[in-house]
């Protein structure tokens, strides 16, 4: 008798577009190494962004986060790179997650040409959404 093959768990991650007006939120998983955009979180102050994301998390049940962090083009950081590693440490912290940072230069600028320049000013959260799957799918090519 042949024994049933046993594939291991995916592991599934939300991934976060950080930016002081509006998040991103993306789902995916170790498996399929894709991503999906789920939610923009859209908050007055830390209290209110923090309760959505929580909202998120116990809805999703990831294992692991996912934050990007922008650079200049030559990899020198920017106004927003501590901002958002600041961000990632206050989801590990509050969460009890682990939480990785991703180098997410471009990917905005990557969603807003995808969507076509004014058309994608007008969609913000649909940039948002996309930049976090962009986060996310650079986090599973690295192989992390």
């Amino acid at each position: 008798m042949t024994q049933p093959m046993h594939s291991p768990k995916p592991t599934q991650y939300l991934a976060f577009d950080f930016g002081l007006k509006r998040i991103g939120v993306a789902f995916g998983n170790s498996l399929t190494k894709t991503a999906k955009g789920i939610a923009v979180v859209e908050a007055q102050n830390d209290e209110q962004r923090f309760a959505k994301i929580e909202n998120l998390i116990k809805e999703w049940q990831p294992e692991g986060l996912v934050v990007g962090v922008p650079r200049q083009p030559d990899g020198e950081d920017n106004e927003m790179t501590a901002r958002c590693e600041r961000f990632a440490r206050q989801l590990e912290g509050r969460f009890s997650l682990p939480c990785a940072t991703v180098d997410e230069r471009y990917t905005s600028a990557i969603m807003e040409s995808c969507l076509g320049g004014k058309a994608a000013r007008e969609q913000k959260g649909r940039v948002d959404m996309g930049s976090a799957c962009l986060i996310l799918e650079q986090f599973f090519l690295e192989g992390r």
